[in-house]
């Protein structure tokens, strides 16, 4: 997914790589590079408008919590305790077949679990429930 808007700032941009964007580019970007860009991320690369890895240096390397670990904590906090193992498990990368021998359950039932954790986390893939934990700094 590309991501094509007239606003620079880091944190639009942050939530749009959040939310599993490959890409993000201004509206004033040439032709030519908006259809780079669809054949970049067509091909697996992801690619940013150049102003906006600027402010992304920038916010990365300022000193300072950006209060990303509080948010993730207290999303997690939301889930039950079987959905919390699950996450878990997702972010030390273990698949569901895994996960199911780790905490004696059916591989069909980690998948509702999965399921209800994207609605939950509010994320589109496992690598998002990953970065979650991560951010959390939990598991």
């Amino acid at each position: 997914m590309i991501v094509l808007t007239t606003f620079d700032t880091d944190e639009m941009a942050l939530t749009a790589l959040r939310h599993g964007a490959a890409g993000f580019l201004l509206k004033d970007s040439p032709p030519a590079d908006l259809v780079d860009a669809v054949h970049r991320v067509g091909a697996g690369r992801p690619i940013l408008s150049p102003s906006v890895t600027a402010q992304l240096i920038a916010a990365v390397a300022a000193p300072g919590d950006d209060g990303r670990r509080a948010r993730a904590q207290a999303v997690l906090d939301r889930l039950t305790d079987r959905e919390r193992e699950v996450a878990l498990a997702i972010g030390r990368g273990l698949s569901n077949a895994d996960i199911a021998r780790e905490l004696y359950l059916g591989v069909a039932t980690v998948k509702t679990h999965v399921g209800h954790l994207f609605t939950k986390l509010d994320v589109v893939n496992r690598v998002q429930i990953a970065r979650t934990v991560h951010d959390a700094d939990v598991g």
